[in-house]
């Protein structure tokens, strides 16, 4: 039953690192319409907190779901845990300002290490050898999947800077889907991690928007935007987390770097050498010698 549960969670996860490689793409379109970071951040995270509002309110209207309500002390930690999911996006999108995107993904894929070391230290115990082995085909396929290998272009500390905060942002995203107020429904527990991901975005907005505020970006871009980003994601990643566990879903997240890159393949016309190919193989077959092993072990 355990083992069950474990691949229900890597589903699940793999899911919600689906829709964010998605999201890139679509990020992507909207900059390249002129519009800005705060009017991409905002509207995704506006629509996206509507959108759970109504997930929320539908699953309280079913009679034959027992909705336990979040105490005053869960929404406080989950919005203090949803500043992570702000920042998260503040930080990638302000990275891929001084650098490429193929290394601004290579950076925000840290949370792979990240997360296993973290979970190292909060388990107190060494990560299994196997685990240690799909980290590292893992971040070498990350490498050729973006083509770092090829790159030419001169890195911006900045942008290094802010890709590696992100990476961080993140595995605290994961950490707190993993541990914090796990005896609500993931509705609630997105609803007020978006809250609290919402105000960190909003001051971001209102500090470094210096134009004025093009709102056709909430009809063009912000239901997309909020699916993809705000809303399918921390819904998943939310039921996942607990079920797989910090290092395992943060390898299962991976997963975001090969959409991403089919994404840009098919939507955008961008080239995809076979290098990157070879590198998209590598983290999906990490991916499954980690599933294999874990399930093995489990049951």
């Amino acid at each position: 039953m355990f083992g069950n549960k474990v691949l229900k969670g890597v589903f699940l996860v793999g899911l919600g690192a689906t829709s964010y490689g998605m999201l890139a793409t679509f990020v992507k379109m909207a900059y390249d319409q002129g519009y800005t970071t705060a009017e991409v951040t905002s509207s995704q995270f506006l629509f996206g907190i509507i959108g759970i509002l109504i997930i929320n309110a539908f699953q309280k209207s079913r009679k034959d779901n027992v909705v336990i309500k979040a105490t005053r002390k869960n929404i406080t930690h989950l919005m203090i845990a949803g500043t992570s999911t702000g920042l998260t996006s503040i930080f990638y999108y302000l990275a891929v300002r001084y650098i490429p995107v193929s290394i601004g993904i290579v950076l925000l894929m840290q949370t792979v290490w990240m997360g296993v070391l973290l979970e190292m230290f909060l388990e107190k115990k060494l990560p299994s050898t196997t685990k240690i082995i799909a980290v590292i085909i893992v971040l070498a396929g990350t490498a050729l999947a973006t083509n770092l290998i090829n790159t030419e272009a001169t890195l911006d500390w900045r942008g290094i800077a802010w890709g590696l905060m992100a990476a961080a942002s993140f595995t605290t995203t994961m950490f707190t889907a993993n541990r914090v107020a796990l005896g609500i429904s993931s509705a609630q527990r997105s609803l007020y991690m978006l809250l609290g991901g919402g105000i960190i975005v909003l001051t971001f907005a209102l500090i470094t928007q210096n134009t004025p505020f093009d709102v056709s970006i909430f009809l063009k871009w912000g239901i997309v935007l909020s699916l993809f980003g705000t809303i399918i994601p921390p819904m998943l990643l939310n039921a996942g987390f607990p079920l797989t566990g910090i290092g395992l879903g943060s390898i299962v997240s991976s997963l975001e770097l090969p959409v991403s890159v089919l994404m840009a393949f098919f939507l955008l016309n961008e080239e995809v050498v076979l290098l990157q190919w070879i590198g998209i193989v590598l983290i999906i077959l990490a991916i499954v010698i980690m599933n294999v092993k874990f399930k093995k072990k489990e049951i």
